[in-house]
């Protein structure tokens, strides 16, 4: 049967892109719809945050051919600096011990969304379509139908697979009646970029506070991105605050490692919840990225997963492809969800973990809490495991990860 394309990408963020992206080097017909126009402030690719990249997202930008064009915007974090306040324990991993120049990199996501956007233009076999929104999903034996509608008119279009990359609040998801597990942890994350007091040598800090934890992300031109959560309902008066006072606020939850702050860009925020659902798949279409799972920010590793989310459904798409299969069948879907549910189940345990043990006042816990940060700095065995899963390089790991060909 003749489709319109082989894979329709349902969303265009930085999740979809880096697929769109990848599956290009197939020989594959793709077409990717996102709602927002490209390089539009409402698409969140272009927005004002930044993103850490693990050193195994890394990888994966590197075998896709995009990591030159990246480099140069993007901060290594040659240090990560993990402490609870009002405690004495501290945890310190190093680049060095594991034998790389940074453990991650930390890059804007509008520098992230315009590379991958150029990138995904030199490609003959990619499609954009935006803007363009999703109705309605169909399906039958041999292919999968959706229907957008752009410009007031509503246009059916055929594919053997269709990725769900629409975010949390996934339009696909919803269609497919996905069933979701979501925990809200009435938290909200402020994210802004701000101006330490002294040089911050490519050291990113986590601390964790009674309200929430506070991440700040090394960048260039000695900015730091920050990740400051507050309790959900402290979040609008903290929000309120002039710049002055929010620095304060900042400063006297975080300390003064970095000899204060002396300038913050606009603020945004975020409610945190944690998200999972049952199934990843049904008939021809597939879900990933934030639209399969939502995390604490607590250790940087949301986008980290939506990437080997790609890199995990590009080699079993390519493997399909070897065997002469159908790239959308149950079969090869079912693939995707056993190379994914460990990792994504992993990751899931260790932030809500996190978040709910460092939230904990108890003294007896507290005192555990210490001792545990404590014993990660100076028993190497744990301290290498922390910098291994911090790093994207835990558990198996798909070729283009290795920087294998697919």
């Amino acid at each position: 049967m003749r489709h319109d394309y082989d894979v329709i990408i349902i969303g265009g963020g930085m999740v979809g892109a880096t697929l769109a992206v990848a599956l290009a080097k197939l020989p594959l017909q793709i077409a990717v719809i996102e709602a927002f126009p490209f390089r539009s402030n409402n698409q969140p690719s272009y927005d004002a945050r930044s993103v850490a990249l693990n050193y195994g997202s890394k990888k994966v930008f590197k075998s896709l051919a995009v990591w030159s064009e990246l480099e140069a915007a993007a901060s290594p974090i040659k240090k990560i600096h993990v402490s609870s306040q009002g405690q004495f324990g501290v945890t310190r991993l190093n680049a060095q011990d594991e034998g790389l120049d940074a453990l991650g990199y930390v890059i804007e996501n509008r520098v992230l969304g315009n590379v991958l956007l150029k990138q995904i233009e030199q490609h003959d076999n990619v499609t954009l379509i935006c803007p363009a929104q999703l109705t309605d999903l169909s399906f039958n034996e041999d292919q999968a139908q959706v229907r957008i509608v752009q410009q007031d008119k509503s246009i059916p279009l055929n594919a053997q697979l269709i990725v769900g990359a629409d975010g949390e609040n996934s339009k696909v998801r919803e269609l497919l009646d996905i069933n979701v597990h979501k925990k809200d942890y009435q938290q909200t994350a402020i994210v802004s970029n701000v101006t330490p007091g002294k040089p911050h040598d490519n050291i990113a800090y986590e601390r964790f506070t009674p309200e929430g934890p506070i991440a700040i992300l090394p960048m260039t031109e000695n900015r730091c991105s920050l990740v400051f959560t507050v309790a959900s309902q402290a979040s609008a008066s903290i929000m309120e605050l002039d710049d002055k006072d929010f620095l304060n606020e900042l400063e006297k939850r975080f300390g003064f490692r970095t000899g204060g702050f002396s300038k913050t860009s606009k603020r945004f925020c975020y409610p945190l919840s944690l998200m999972k659902i049952d199934k990843h798949f049904k008939q021809r279409a597939v879900i990933i990225g934030n639209a399969a799972h939502a995390l604490h920010p607590i250790a940087g590793q949301g986008f980290n997963l939506g990437v080997r989310d790609v890199a995990s459904l590009v080699e079993v798409i390519a493997d399909a492809l070897r065997q002469q299969s159908d790239i959308g069948s149950s079969d090869v879907l079912a693939l995707y969800e056993k190379a994914r549910k460990k990792d994504q189940n992993t990751v899931a345990r260790i932030t809500d973990g996190l978040a709910q043990v460092f939230s904990n006042t108890l003294f007896p816990l507290t005192k555990l809490r210490s001792r545990g940060l404590l014993l990660a700095d100076v028993i190497p065995p744990i301290k290498h495991s922390m910098a291994q899963h911090a790093m994207g390089l835990a558990g198996r790991l798909p070729r283009i990860t290795r920087g294998l060909p697919l």
